[in-house]
């Protein structure tokens, strides 16, 4: 199984820790095609967009955002990351991804998630106890979708469908649905019965925090007739590629840090981040994929040691760092990073503990 490595970014607006300037959603628009520019320039395989619904997030609306890094890229694969699929209507994320795939000519992927930010759900008008319940029939609904047309189809939460063309199609065969998972073991036990692919989202904690995700995943797909050992598994983290550990960890943190007061907060707390934690989950037994090259390279096949994955999205620039600073990242990640990582994995056949 070959292993990819991109990048994931939230399009948050945050002020400058040092100036105080908050950038113009017009500008952060811009720079996240930027990114998705370079990604591909340097070699990188995945560009992810997530999607929030606050006025500190410019991609309210990824699909739109990932039809624009179609037109301004050709080769790499684009992706949500992740689609809130329990306050979406299956049918118009169907189509929004089947349009992107037209436009990019075969490169659009969902990855399908509960979400961790619930503002969209009252937005749209849902109702939060029904969280698990839209979740679980969307994504019947968004699976049955892909799989044939017309569609007749009924559900709790939706007006049933009856013999539904549902249009565009993908341009290849099918439309990659993978199921962003954090964590929980219903999440992973669920998915792995579907036989989908499972992405895995780390925030912080032990590099190993997932080990438990993964086995749950793999045994129930096994009980259920899916050759789990195929099945591919992919793990988005926070993380600085700088010319060296120190480098990267002077970068990273003041915006790291700011971020996570200023943009991860759930119902209006912050969670406070102290240099002493930062570091430690930058050091090679913990999550974050923060350090100069090399250090990316060991940590990199330490995940893929452990979970047998297939996809690494790197999480870059989180809390308004200034976009030279993640350009540079990117170019490392891609001209100093994945090769080394590919040739490695070519070499090191797939160990899952």
């Amino acid at each position: 199984m070959t292993f990819e490595i991109g990048i994931l970014t939230f399009g948050e607006i945050t002020a400058d820790h040092a100036t105080g300037e908050l950038p113009s959603p017009r500008r952060r628009m811009r720079e996240t095609i930027e990114m998705a520019q370079v990604a591909e320039q340097v070699g990188l395989d995945v560009f992810g967009v997530g999607e929030h619904h606050r006025t500190d997030f410019v991609a309210s609306a990824p699909a739109i955002v990932l039809a624009a890094a179609a037109q301004a890229t050709e080769k790499i694969r684009l992706t949500s990351g992740v689609t809130v699929l329990g306050s979406e209507d299956p049918v118009r994320v169907w189509e929004q991804f089947a349009t992107i795939d037209l436009i990019s000519g075969g490169r659009a992927e969902i990855i399908a998630g509960r979400g961790s930010y619930t503002e969209s759900f009252p937005l749209f008008g849902y109702d939060l106890k029904d969280y698990a319940d839209l979740f679980r029939e969307n994504l019947d609904l968004l699976l049955k979708i892909r799989d044939r047309n017309p569609l007749t189809w009924s559900g709790r939460f939706r007006a049933p469908l009856l013999d539904a063309d549902i249009a565009p199609r993908a341009a290849g065969d099918t439309l990659p649905i993978w199921v962003g998972v954090g964590g929980s073991p219903a999440s992973a036990v669920g998915t792995g019965r579907l036989g989908l692919p499972m992405t895995l989202a780390l925030l912080l904690g032990p590099i190993t925090f997932h080990r438990e995700t993964v086995d749950l995943y793999r045994s129930a797909a096994a009980e259920a007739g899916h050759d789990a050992d195929a099945l591919p598994i992919a793990l988005t983290a926070h993380g600085y590629v700088g010319r060296t550990g120190r480098h990267a960890r002077d970068t990273m943190y003041p915006y790291f840090a700011k971020g996570m007061m200023d943009n991860n907060h759930r119902r209006g707390r912050g969670f406070k981040m102290p240099r002493a934690a930062f570091d430690a989950q930058s050091s090679p037994a913990a999550g974050l994929l923060v350090g100069g090259p090399q250090e990316l390279i060991d940590k990199l096949m330490r995940y893929r040691e452990l979970y047998g994955l297939s996809r690494v999205l790197v999480h870059i620039g989180f809390g308004g760092m200034p976009q030279r600073e993640v350009l540079e990242a990117i170019e490392r990640l891609g001209t100093e990073v994945a090769p080394v990582v590919r040739r490695e994995t070519v070499a090191t056949p797939e160990v899952t503990a």
